[in-house]
């Protein structure tokens, strides 16, 4: 039996879960959401006690310390000591060319993922400091790499390939890469489980603070909104999404921006952020309730694209049959789920109002009985797929 700990670290959040494994018994789970704001809450529970509390938690850095603290507290921790911890699996986001594999870290392996940083900043820094922290604390234990782009490795060339000099995709690996692999992966298997057809077609939609999606066609991936770095395709807490590129251009003429205060803008500063003035769709939804104009807008925005890249996912996989909502958004938004769905009729996608306002933490289905569609919402466990792959990795 090993003990596992698992650090998921998301553009804003960190979410950690401790296993016994083979058997998949959870230890203790917890979230750190709001990274870098005066209100994060941090979350931690085991068996029957849970302890939640709103501190200001500005770095990834000072989270991990935290969590680790929390781990080792005499009265209401998990472990006696740093030494308890046998792995150490770490999420990161961006692999490039150089990983479609769970690895062992090692100093090479943390030099490709801080070269990769550039291409997927709000994260790869973040998973970085994940490791080093963890190398710091649990030192004892084998730290171990589990690739978001990797699932992504079956789409084929004529979907990942952009439409540059071949000398730049060639030759330097310009592509679609893919992210939140782990998530789609995931829920995805759940989903052929539970309406028991491998040769399937299903869309994946996990909806957090970053946001994707995923077309699966026998349990394999053949498409995904976000690219080259995970800042295309639908509109998310921070990131643009999909714009014309000769918007980068036209700031940089005719408002003097610098390519790196674009760059910054584009990660950080737009989109529900940029709508909106909030990052955080609780709050976005709380406004529009009230009458706000700009997050009405924004909250429209944000499904119609989604409702575009099923439309478009559709047609690629000839096909339907389920699509799934995950994460943290797509798990607790009824609005957001029904707004997507709405007016989809010609595609065999019906909502039951009904359903969808059910708060229930387990796979189930919110279509009608007479759609032809499944509309599955599957709570995601990231952290589960990486102990399992951490698991098998090292379990000889």
């Amino acid at each position: 039996m090993q003990q596992i700990l698992i650090l998921n670290s998301g553009s804003s959040s960190l979410k950690f879960q401790l296993f016994l494994m083979p058997n998949e018994t959870v230890l203790c789970s917890g979230l750190i959401e709001r990274i870098g704001n005066e209100n994060s809450k941090f979350i931690y529970e085991k068996e029957d006690y849970k302890y939640e509390i709103e501190i200001p938690i500005l770095n990834h850095k000072t989270a991990l310390q935290l969590v680790a603290k929390q781990l080792l507290d005499k009265n209401t921790g998990i472990i006696k000591s740093s030494e308890d911890i046998d792995i150490v699996g770490h999420r990161v986001v961006h692999g490039g060319k150089y990983f479609s594999n769970t690895t062992v870290v090692t100093k090479e392996v943390k030099d490709k993922i801080n070269e990769l940083s550039s291409l997927a900043p709000l994260h790869n820094p973040a998973n970085l400091e994940g490791i080093n922290v963890a190398e710091d604390i649990f030192k004892e234990a084998k730290q171990v790499a589990v690739f978001d782009t990797a699932f992504h490795q079956s789409i084929p060339d004529y979907a990942y390939k952009y439409a540059i000099p071949n000398e730049y995709s060639n030759q330097h690996n310009i592509r679609l890469y893919g992210f939140h692999g782990t998530s789609h992966k995931y829920v995805s298997e759940k989903a052929i489980a539970y309406i028991n057809k491998p040769n399937s077609k299903i869309i994946t939609i996990h909806l957090g603070n970053g946001c994707s999606m995923t077309a699966i066609k026998n349990g394999k991936s053949i498409d995904h909104s976000l690219g080259f770095s995970p800042i295309t395709g639908l509109i998310m807490g921070t990131r643009c999404g999909d714009i014309d590129p000769t918007i980068i251009f036209h700031l940089a003429k005719n408002f003097n921006l610098t390519l790196e205060e674009i760059n910054t803008m584009l990660l950080k500063k737009s989109g529900m952020l940029g709508l909106t003035g909030h990052s955080d769709l609780r709050d976005i939804q709380a406004k529009a309730d009230k009458g706000d104009k700009a997050c009405q807008l924004a909250l429209a925005m944000n499904t119609y694209r989604i409702k575009k890249y099923i439309g478009s996912y559709s047609a690629i996989l000839n096909g339907l049959d389920a699509i799934v909502f995950t994460a943290g958004i797509g798990e607790n938004s009824s609005y957001i789920r029904e707004a997507v769905c709405n007016d989809l009729d010609f595609l065999g996608i019906k909502i039951d109002a009904n359903k969808n306002n059910e708060l229930l933490k387990t796979t189930r289905a919110i279509n009608t009985k007479d759609s032809k569609v499944k509309i599955l919402v599957i709570p995601t466990n990231e952290e589960l797929e990486i102990a399992k792959q951490c698991f098998n990795l090292l379990k000889n």
